[in-house]
Parts: C-alpha cells; sequence; structure tokens
C-alpha cells in the first residue's frame, strides 16, 4: 500500500482561514478539465460513476494512437454525457486528408466544439505540419464549424526553444483566433511548483493577453510515476519539489497528490486576478484521479 501523500509545495502565504482555501480549492477542482489517453478504457460508460456530469475531457494523442481512436474516444465521451476536446498534435498529423477528417468527424460525429492544437512530441514530424502555426496555416481549422481552439503555454522554460521565439509563436497563435471569430484560452505545461506558473500567467496578463488560462497539474500518482512523466515532457526545476526529502526507495511507493500544489496556487491569487481553471493530466491513471477528485467534492462519502 501506498504511503502517505505528500503535500507537493507549502502554500506561498495563503488563506489564514482553512475553511476559506478548502472551500476555493474544493471550487476549482469540481471544474476542472482533465486529459485522458483516446485508448483508456474509462472514456465511456465507467467515467459515468468517476467524473462529475458534463466535465470538458481533453483526449490527448499519443504515439500509437491514430486520429481514428481520438474521435471514437471523443464519440464515446460525448454519448455518456461529457463535453471532449480533442488534441490536435501537428507532428503526428500524416498530412491535410488526416487533419481535415480529424476535425470533420469530430465535428459531425463527436459535437466537438474547441480543439487543443499543439505541435507534439516526435522530433521529426510525420508529414509537412511542425507545429501548431503550420496547422494553422493550412486553412483546415477555421472550416468546420468549431467555436474555440486551445494553445499550450510553458510555466518553465522549454527545453528546445527560448522564451522570446515561444512569445512571438503564441501572439500569431491568438491572433489568427481573433481573426477567425473563434475563442482562445490557454492549457500550461503541469508542473509541480506554484512559482513558476503564477510568474509565467502573470507576464502573459502583463503582455495584455487576456483570454482564459488553465493551470496544468498532475493528478495523483507515485513520485517515481509522476518524475518519468516529467522528464519526458521536459518540465525542469520544478521537478525537485515532487521528490524533496524522499529518498530513492520512497519515491517509489510514495503517492503525492496535487493538494499543496493547488493550496499554494490559491494564495496566490489576487483580487482582480483570479485563477481561470485548473486542467488535471492523469499519468497514474483516471480512476485514481476520480477518487481524489471525489474525496474532495463528497467528502463524508464512504469510501
Amino acid at each position: 500500500m501506498a504511503a502517505a501523500a505528500p503535500a507537493r509545495e507549502e502554500p506561498l502565504a495563503g488563506p489564514s482561514d482553512e475553511g476559506a482555501w478548502r472551500g476555493r480549492a474544493a471550487a476549482l477542482i469540481a471544474a476542472a478539465s482533465v486529459e485522458l489517453s483516446p485508448r483508456d478504457g474509462l472514456a465511456g460508460e465507467a467515467l459515468r460513476a468517476l467524473s462529475p456530469a458534463a466535465t470538458t475531457v481533453f483526449v490527448n494523442h499519443p504515439p500509437r494512437a491514430t486520429h481514428h481512436d481520438i474521435v471514437a474516444a471523443c464519440k464515446r465521451l460525448r454519448r455518456e454525457g461529457f463535453v471532449p476536446v480533442p488534441h490536435v498534435a501537428a507532428r503526428r498529423l500524416a498530412g491535410f486528408t488526416q487533419l481535415d477528417d480529424l476535425l470533420r468527424r469530430g465535428v459531425a460525429e463527436a459535437g466537438i466544439e474547441r480543439a487543443l492544437i499543439v505541435a507534439g512530441d516526435p522530433e521529426r514530424p510525420l508529414g509537412p505540419y511542425r507545429d501548431s502555426l503550420d496547422v494553422l496555416a493550412s486553412g483546415v481549422v477555421e472550416g468546420h464549424g468549431l467555436r474555440a481552439v486551445s494553445f499550450g503555454v510553458y510555466p518553465e522554460s522549454h527545453p528546445r526553444i527560448d522564451e522570446r521565439t515561444l512569445d512571438a509563436a503564441l501572439d500569431r497563435k491568438l491572433a489568427w483566433a481573433r481573426r477567425q471569430g473563434l475563442a482562445p484560452s490557454l492549457v500550461t505545461q503541469f508542473g509541480f511548483a506554484a512559482r513558476p506558473i503564477t510568474a509565467r500567467v502573470a507576464a502573459l496578463r502583463a503582455r495584455g493577453i487576456d483570454c482564459p488560462i488553465e493551470i496544468g497539474i498532475a493528478g495523483p500518482g507515485t513520485i517515481a510515476t509522476l518524475a518519468k512523466f516529467a522528464i519526458r515532457c521536459g518540465v525542469g526545476a520544478s521537478v525537485h519539489a515532487l521528490a524533496r526529502g524522499q529518498t530513492a526507495f520512497a519515491r517509489i511507493l510514495t503517492r503525492a497528490t496535487p493538494d499543496g500544489l493547488i493550496r499554494a496556487l490559491v494564495a496566490a491569487e489576487r483580487p482582480g486576478a483570479p485563477i481561470d481553471g485548473l486542467h488535471i493530466f492523469t499519468f497514474a491513471g483516471l480512476r485514481l484521479t476520480a477518487q481524489w477528485r471525489n474525496a474532495w467534492l463528497e467528502p463524508d462519502r464512504p469510501r
């Protein structure tokens, strides 16, 4: 059995009233979107027993999945009362036809209204699209009836791209969305420390970016599992906050939750600058994340 979950980060300052921060945290957790793999067995009816109705569920694009898998998962999610948002991963698309088919069928068969457009992980693109700007330049996205688009941002430095280049690309993507009449939003990469996240959000706001920003957090899991995904996703400095005070052996067994990070994020909220929302990455499995979430939303429910 896993050891007791450590808080990932002590609060920056925070509400002195325990009930106040917990109430705000519960509200954020209740409204949070979640992310899963298209081949997750819980992407349909079984998910209803674990997650609130109308939860927004992002469907990512892992290496061995096809765009057909993504459409099928979105259909199951919509059928069971969830709001599906597919990833459009530029570097995993073979070409125009695949991109067109993903969006056309996603809208027609799964009722998607929003897509998250990202570059994707492969070092070499499978087709002509190197990044999300290439996808936007294709002219495909705006032709299928989407109402909104989301783009990714990095609270910590990107492993290969400097911040100035990322900022310039983001400005172009947001300008494109406005020209097309699509509501833009941002979703941050996950992290384990609040300071890089709040600093990045503040910097975006200072640049005049006023669209919603969903803060990415990792759902509960063992420290070893979360660290593995952090390394894979290029999450740098804040990963040290995850394993602080743990021996190498304890990291294999100890289960971490995002409670401490959420408390620190709530503590950093300022009047007129609330957190827009949370986005939960379910690296250790959707069931574990759902159990943690339900414990927050129904604390008196027998487990």
